[in-house]
């Protein structure tokens, strides 16, 4: 367990070393013996909701791959609208299923520029939750092993990421601090080693890695095998592309970053003809960074299956290559302002500088801020609220 006992606590309060809040864009200042304590909570099975974007209709292999550690928890999945035929799912499991129906119940049909179809169905799992913690993994993709041939716990070790606290403000050169096993390194700042509250868990995938379309068209081989057995927290002010294959997220603090916001012309249904999630991971790692939150990336794994052709990806998400190349420099230059206090003034705040200074220069970026302030106005209205039973047909 890294440095936090209560008699190392009262070492450096002897030596006069406070433990401050770092200097953030908002003043605020963190409730830092909350996450001192945090680390040793055990989180209920009932605080947390696996979210699953079903695309393909018959999802018996894959919740039957994933009953071993899904049967404990409840299941929000979220048919694509796109799809016609009725869902095939194995009993045995607590869940909930919302369609196209419900969709349009909640959010209406022509009201909005959100669009839940194809991948961005999963966001709509996150606003009917209403529990703490969500743990999201894409209909192709089954548990991993990691080098021992021992099958991945993904839900307990995102959980965990997220239970114990991020330290992006210095790098910490042994990663994880809080990992077992694991401390600070000499020359840490002690001011600095109670960290801040994780927002996001980003996790990684073994077989077929989540490269964009081009990439992987030039290795069409190219197979990820390596299991790297580590957790970092990512550095403030760093960007990262969020994957939302295998991710986990803390609701209260990251639900209203997480959102469908960028959606291509030609967007489809395989990882690599959409860039929603890159997108909404950019958003999300700017607010964390103006609300003095952690991300973490590495730990866990799981397997992805191999889908898809990526020559024929190609001609579709080739947009979103392009885009990327306008939208990392904007989100690098993003400086929120003082009075963004919360994750649903930061987004929208974002949404008002991509108005200002992307949409004129690409229509989708017009379309992006709509739908971010459509989704803060919809979050307050359904996602903080009593939640709404899905529909039985």
């Amino acid at each position: 367990m890294a440095t936090g006992k209560d008699e190392i606590l009262s070492l450096i309060q002897s030596l006069n070393i406070q433990l401050i809040t770092p200097v953030l864009p908002t003043g605020s200042t963190l409730d830092y013996s909350y996450l001192r304590r945090m680390s040793h909570t055990n989180i209920r099975d009932d605080e947390v909701d696996i979210v699953i974007s079903a695309l393909h209709v018959d999802l018996t292999s894959f919740l039957n791959e994933w009953r071993p550690l899904f049967s404990r928890f409840h299941l929000i999945i979220v048919k694509d609208p796109d799809l016609k035929e009725e869902l095939r799912i194995p009993e045995g499991f607590n869940l909930h299923v919302y369609t196209k129906s419900d969709i349009v119940r909640v959010v209406g049909s022509s009201s909005t520029a959100l669009n839940f179809s194809g991948y961005s169905c999963r966001y709509f799992g996150y606003l009917m939750s209403r529990k703490k913690y969500i743990f999201s993994v894409d209909d192709d993709c089954i548990p991993a092993k990691d080098n021992n041939g021992v099958p991945v716990d993904a839900i307990d070790q995102h959980i965990t990421n997220l239970a114990t606290p991020a330290t992006p403000f210095f790098f910490n050169t042994l990663y994880d601090p809080f990992r077992k096993g694991a401390d600070f390194v000499r020359g840490y700042p002690f001011s600095l080693r109670s960290g801040v509250a994780c927002a996001l868990s980003c996790g990684l995938w073994l077989n077929l890695a989540d490269h964009d379309a081009p990439t992987q068209a030039l290795r069409p081989g190219h197979r990820n095998a390596r299991y790297v057995d580590a957790v970092m927290t990512v550095p403030a002010r760093a960007l990262l592309p969020v994957s939302g294959v295998n991710i986990a997220f803390n609701r209260e603090l990251a639900g209203p970053a997480l959102f469908p916001g960028l959606r291509l012309a030609a967007e489809g249904k395989l990882r690599w003809e959409t860039v929603e999630d890159i997108w909404c991971g950019l958003c999300v790692k700017v607010v964390c960074d103006h609300l003095g939150l952690g991300v973490k990336t590495g730990l866990p794994y799981v397997w992805r299956n191999d889908r898809g052709d990526a020559i024929e990806s190609l001609k579709k998400e080739w947009e979103g290559v392009k885009l990327m190349e306008e939208v990392v420099p904007f989100f690098q230059s993003v400086r929120l302002s003082r009075t963004a206090v919360t994750t649903e003034d930061c987004v929208l705040e974002i949404a008002a500088l991509v108005k200002q200074q992307l949409a004129t220069t690409h229509p989708v970026f017009a379309r992006a801020a709509q739908a971010m302030a459509d989704w803060i106005k919809l979050w307050k209205a359904v996602g903080s609220g009593s939640g709404s039973s899905p529909s039985k047909g």
